[in-house]
């Protein structure tokens, strides 16, 4: 059941949360490429910063985003130096109308705990840490120990998050704390930490499948994966020994939940955008202890918790929050993750008995298929078969300007792969927004002058007066008599099509190309009468068209239920849409080249993006059909 993230908000904004933990500062220096002056006493080049940002982190980064979440109170306990930065902890606390009077301020030589990041053209310098070699005065520890067991009296949830390496193991500090954990054993407290999750009694885990792994006993690395099964036999172990529910972060695959009612997998969420990881799990730990507070089950604290935390991702160069207006607006448009490990291991594969095509999942709908959606490009038509690399230098020029050929290589190699990794998540939305998406990238990297960047419609003419002298090309060989209409259509789709026409089913063509050109190539190619339900493609307005926008006016118009639908593609974005309206997705995992046969790359994303059924093109008919109907 689909969550109601506003009636969550409405009671998160009734709950009392403490946080106790490492009130840290991240600052983020953005370093001018060309530096300053020139050191009259060193002779080194003098860096420059031209631009500083300052964002609370660890403990103080959970408390901004439950801030964000507006409860009706947040208690912050917690140790800071007598410094510049604590000042600006404690001034960012105000702000957020945070309670500090559990705050402990001391004189130096303590210093707050603050993460100085440098960025150079994109790229992180090596960080300066502050406050590492803190000793924690014991008058400190004992005030910390006192406000700690006045919030279990007063406050809904507890969060104990502990990052920085020693930060709770002063002298008998953790034992007393432990006793306060026996002492309130009702109480809900949730515990992210680095080094003592396995020393504290009564309290809801939150770890990641490393630290998890590293909790039953495993010799991981933070490099090491591990596959869901293994991690819900790690979440189960960690619940028999505190009978607590266990949360395990598990990056861009999402999150396990264990607790009495056993494993639950929270899928995760499609992110096209560049990301920044710091502090998610801040923002997942915050988001889990209000929903908990507020009465949600583990399960839709799960979920819910999985949401606040892609928000948080996708802010670049700060240690970020989620509002609840941010999660509001991610949920209404989340397309999920789905079965992960299989689309990472075609050895997996599920084949159906002397065929090709695959079935992914066991939970598909049983269908009576009334309609049929189709994609266009890759799916039917190869006619614009090469478009990536059509479009890959174009914004590569686009991005590095005048600088593309005096740039480090291996900095034009990263920023190629960034491109190349763009052009592959957004591969079957309309050019227009991935134009969009180019024109922020060109003003991000800051190479072009402001006044020479071009609107997204600037970069769409450059990239389809390109793409098209390739199609006019092909169109006319077509013509000539050179090739054939075979050469330009994946193996079998043309009479895929008329299968599906003779047995009564409405087809519609939707597709991420200008919708003129969708229809005239159809035309060409000879199929599209064949779509009585209309054809549709991008009209440079994503108001007014969209693959969502259509498919779900589809279902509108013709009062369908997702069993009556099938949506046939090659990208992830029609298979997404398709998830989301619960009809039956057909990914087409064609080698555009060939027009046959599989593409094991288009496989994978088309996995991910939910597909039910794999099939390299639509040559096994019978066997289509079969399924389908």
């Amino acid at each position: 059941m689909k969550l109601d993230i506003q009636s969550i908000l409405n009671k998160i904004k009734n709950v009392k949360i403490a946080v106790y933990g490492d009130l840290c500062l991240d600052a983020y220096w953005i370093l001018d490429p060309k530096g300053s002056e020139i050191s009259l006493e060193t002779g080194k080049q003098a860096q420059a910063v031209k631009e500083q940002n300052y964002h609370l982190g660890g403990g103080a980064n959970v408390i901004a985003n439950i801030a964000a979440l507006n409860p009706a109170e947040i208690v912050a306990i917690g140790s800071v130096g007598h410094d510049l930065f604590g000042q600006e902890i404690i001034r960012q606390f105000e702000a957020l109308n945070v309670n500090t009077d559990d705050v402990v301020l001391n004189d130096a030589p303590y210093q707050t705990v603050t993460f100085c990041k440098r960025y150079i053209n994109q790229e992180e310098a090596p960080r300066i840490d502050f406050g590492f070699l803190n000793t924690l005065p014991e008058k400190a520890s004992d005030h910390m120990l006192a406000s700690f067991e006045s919030a279990l009296q007063s406050c809904d949830a507890l969060i104990i998050n502990q990052q920085v390496p020693g930060s709770l193991d002063h002298s008998s500090f953790l034992q007393k704390l432990n006793q306060l954990l026996k002492k309130y054993p009702d109480k809900l407290v949730l515990i992210d930490s680095r080094d003592y999750s396995d020393q504290l009694e009564n309290v809801i885990l939150k770890t990641n499948e490393v630290e998890a792994a590293r909790l039953n006993g495993v010799d991981a690395t933070p490099i090491d994966t591990f596959s869901e099964e293994e991690i819900i036999q790690f979440g189960k172990s960690l619940y028999s020994k505190n009978n607590r529910p266990i949360f395990i972060s598990r990056g861009e695959n999402g999150l396990i939940c264990v607790d009495e009612n056993g494993a639950q997998s929270i899928p995760g969420i499609h992110i096209v955008d560049q990301i920044d990881p710091v502090g998610a799990g801040d923002t997942m730990v915050s988001a889990l202890a209000c929903c908990l507070a507020a009465g949600l089950s583990p399960k839709d604290a799960a979920q819910f918790a999985n949401l606040a935390s892609v928000v948080t991702v996708k802010k670049r160069f700060q240690t970020g929050t989620a509002s609840g207006d941010e999660i509001l607006t991610l949920a209404d448009d989340a397309s999920f993750v789905y079965n992960p490990e299989l689309a990472d291991n075609i050895i997996h594969a599920n084949l159906i008995p002397d065929s090709s095509v695959e079935i992914c999942t066991n939970d598909i709908p049983e269908g009576k298929i009334t309609h049929a959606v189709f994609d266009h490009d890759g799916t039917i038509s190869i006619l614009r078969e090469g478009w990536e690399a059509v479009m890959e230098p174009i914004m590569m020029n686009a991005i590095l300007g005048d600088k593309i050929h005096s740039l480090d290589s291996q900095f034009i190699e990263d920023t190629r792969q960034r491109a190349l990794e763009f052009i592959d998540k957004t591969t079957g939305i309309q050019t227009i927004l991935q134009m969009e998406g180019l024109v922020n990238m060109v003003r991000e990297y800051g190479f072009v002058p402001k006044d020479q960047i071009l609107d997204k419609f600037g970069y769409k003419k450059i990239y389809n007066d390109a793409l098209l002298k390739m199609v006019d090309d092909r169109v006319e060989r077509l013509k000539n008599g050179d090739t054939t209409v075979n050469d330009f259509t994946v193996n079998g789709a043309v009479d895929f099509l008329h299968s599906l026409s003779n047995q009564g089913i409405t087809l519609y063509l939707a597709s991420g190309t200008d919708q003129d050109d969708v229809i005239a190539e159809a035309k060409l190619l000879g199929y599209a009468d064949l779509f009585n339900g209309g054809i549709f493609g991008s009209v440079g307005d994503i108001s007014k068209y969209s693959k969502k926008k259509c498919i779900r006016e589809i279902m509108e118009k013709n009062n369908l239920h997702g069993h009556e639908l099938v949506v046939f593609g090659d990208g992830p974005v029609e298979i997404k849409e398709c998830r989301r309206v619960d009809g039956i997705a057909v990914g087409i995992a064609s080698d555009e080249t060939n027009g046959k046969g599989l593409n094991p790359e288009k496989r994978s994303r088309l996995i991910r993006a939910g597909a039910h059924y794999i099939s390299p093109d639509f040559s096994e008919t019978d066997t289509l059909l079969n399924l389908l109907f």
